[in-house]
């Protein structure tokens, strides 16, 4: 044998010594367990384009089987609101679910879901990804060993169903409402009665009159739940969840251990989930709207300008208050709020001006 081809036999060896042990890495299997909020068969969360299972199935699919997720509802596994625990502690390694369930841990969490008289969709994503909202999310969340990701949105939510109509701030005392978290606080300022139901309870509760309206998500949704059948008067404002992000949270120590492929397939799949969930939303919010106003009686309407008024002096009252009492909240709030501020100012020349000019009314 010439030296010249011995040389390149022995280079080629060598190389795919050094090289074994990168591939034998890169080809790791990691089987991870994903708990949820949401029950196994809850709306999209786990059966829709964008949903827990979807997002599942796209990092099963991009990484060729090299991370496999065995998905388990709410109850399967651990209870609803045990995931933010499991999660930290590495029972599992991964939970589904919406950032504001987790208001007690710290009142900042607020801020990645949903904030009352907040940025839409397509404000909060420029926050997230571009405004330092998602580097905060990740600070907040370092104490817990958690790393949070967006994966799912449902947009603009409705204000929700009333037996009677709203025509002034007055026609809110003394009424039970389903409604959970900061909004819930909000309407208790000016005489609600604030009720915390799971979503199957919701109906049954609106029909014997022991709420007396509810809030639950949009138009399909709420559909499905039948809450047009007993409460006709359905407010549009949206005014407590203009956007509402679904989380993907990840044990630290889990995460640290994936290599930079894995890594990069699931923020890339659970960027997908982002887009696809709000998109789905709006296809069936739109058509179910459509048949809910034409086929089933409903008084779609936005609510008074003086109660909007009202309920958001309450909000900013409740804030200011949250803000004073914490460091890390106001850290968050005054990023979202400079944010806001600014995106405001361009959806004064862009969005609103395609809403009012272009788009016109139906």
């Amino acid at each position: 044998m010439r030296r010249r081809d011995f040389t390149k036999l022995a280079l080629a060896g060598t190389a795919g010594t050094l090289a074994a042990p990168a591939i034998a890495k890169a080809q790791t299997t990691f089987n991870w367990k994903m708990t949820s909020f949401y029950g196994p068969n809850a709306f999209f969360y786990s059966t829709g384009p964008g949903s827990a299972k979807d997002l599942c199935k796209r990092i099963d699919d991009m990484s060729g089987g090299r991370l496999k997720i065995q998905f388990y509802g709410a109850g399967e596994l651990i209870p609803a609101a045990a995931g933010f625990d499991a999660v930290s502690s590495g029972t599992v390694e991964m939970n589904y679910a919406n950032s504001y369930f987790w208001t007690g841990k710290s009142f900042a969490a607020q801020y990645f879901c949903a904030v009352p008289f907040g940025m839409n969709f397509v404000g909060l994503n420029g926050w997230m990804y571009d405004g330092g909202g998602l580097e905060l999310w990740r600070e907040v969340y370092a104490k817990f060993n958690l790393v949070p990701f967006l994966c799912g949105n449902t947009g603009v939510q409705m204000t929700g169903w009333f037996r009677k109509p709203i025509e002034k701030v007055e026609d809110l005392k003394g009424l039970k409402m389903r409604i959970p978290g900061l909004a819930g606080k909000v309407y208790s300022e000016l005489g609600v009665s604030a009720q915390l139901l799971a979503p199957g309870d919701i109906f049954p509760a609106l029909e014997r009159g022991v709420i007396d309206a509810a809030e639950f998500v949009g138009p399909y949704l709420d559909r499905q739940l039948g809450l047009h059948k007993v409460a006709k008067y359905y407010y549009t404002t949206g005014w407590h969840e203009t956007a509402t992000a679904s989380e993907l949270t990840i044990n630290k120590a889990a995460w640290d251990k994936l290599p930079p492929d894995l890594k990069a397939i699931v923020e890339n799949a659970c960027g997908a989930c982002n887009d696809r969930g709000e998109a789905w939303c709006q296809k069936v919010n739109a058509e179910a709207m459509d048949d809910l106003v034409k086929n089933q009686g409903v008084h779609a309407q936005p609510l008074p300008d003086a109660v909007v008024a009202a309920l958001r002096d309450a909000n900013t009252k409740i804030l200011a208050a949250a803000v004073a009492k914490d460091p890390v909240t106001k850290k968050v709030h005054d990023s979202y709020m400079a944010y806001m501020a600014t995106y405001k100012q361009w959806a004064n020349y862009s969005e609103a001006v395609y809403y009012d000019k272009i788009l016109g009314k139906a």
